[in-house]
């Protein structure tokens, strides 16, 4: 819940700036469900964006109705988004997300078109209590289970709850071991699980994304508050083009 018209247009701008014009890797912008109209506006008058697609940060787990203040598939679909977040860690601790709803959620995306980044994560209690690949499996299972006919469609991001902006990064070699859990289920999911990419969301940042991002498991980021300084999102796209 960041960003105003004004901080939205000059970071767009920044970006749209520094930006090549290939820049080697997949890019987009998941941003306030109020800003979908702006980023519209702005790709139209800065080529530059293009490179960029749209996200949302949230999607409703109903196709339409009665439930005031949700924001449907179809509606983000109007407005040209191509991803849409599901189950991020805060949307799990602070609107008591279930992995059911979630699953839900990811079903409405894939139904109109829009690629749905499923977020997996453990707490740290959980870490400590040795329950990371339990946990993660099981988010990533209800998925499955209610998208199995499509699940080679998703994207997969894995976000330590501990490592959230918090300040503290999974070490490479924690984060590369979770992805190998998740990279095995999707395998044993879909004979289609190459085309899934997993990506990890927890403070990755300019100083360490490339090291994160030369894990043989670990195909790129979801980013948090280092998306919001131009330099830094910069820095990270072209660790990711490598």
């Amino acid at each position: 819940m960041n960003g105003s018209l004004a901080a939205n247009e000059a970071l767009l701008q920044a970006l749209a700036a520094g930006l090549p014009v290939q820049p080697g890797c997949a890019v987009a912008v998941c941003v306030p469900a109020p800003y979908l109209a702006q980023f519209q506006a702005l790709a139209q008058a800065l080529p530059a964006l293009a490179a960029i697609d749209l996200g949302a940060q949230d999607v409703s787990a109903k196709a339409s109705g009665a439930y005031t203040g949700e924001v449907s598939a179809s509606m983000l679909k109007d407005f040209g988004c191509r991803y849409a977040i599901v189950g991020h860690s805060e949307r799990r601790q602070y609107h008591f997300e279930t992995d059911a709803l979630v699953a839900e959620k990811a079903q409405q995306a894939l139904a109109v078109g829009i690629t749905p980044i499923v977020c997996v994560g453990e707490t740290l209690a959980e870490r400590e209590a040795g329950q990371t690949e339990s946990v993660v499996k099981r988010q990533l299972a209800a998925v499955i289970h209610a998208n199995g006919h499509c699940i080679s469609e998703i994207v997969v991001a894995y976000e330590p709850v501990w490592a959230i902006g918090t300040g503290r990064t999974a070490t490479p070699e924690q984060a590369q071991a979770v992805h190998a859990v998740l990279r095995a289920q999707l395998k044993a999911a879909t004979d289609q699980s190459a085309r899934v990419k997993i990506l990890y969301g927890g403070s990755m940042n300019a100083a360490n994304a490339a090291t994160l991002l030369s894990q043989p498991d670990i195909d790129g980021g979801l980013i948090g508050g280092a998306s919001l300084k131009a330099p830094d999102f910069l820095t990270i796209i072209a660790a990711a083009a490598v």
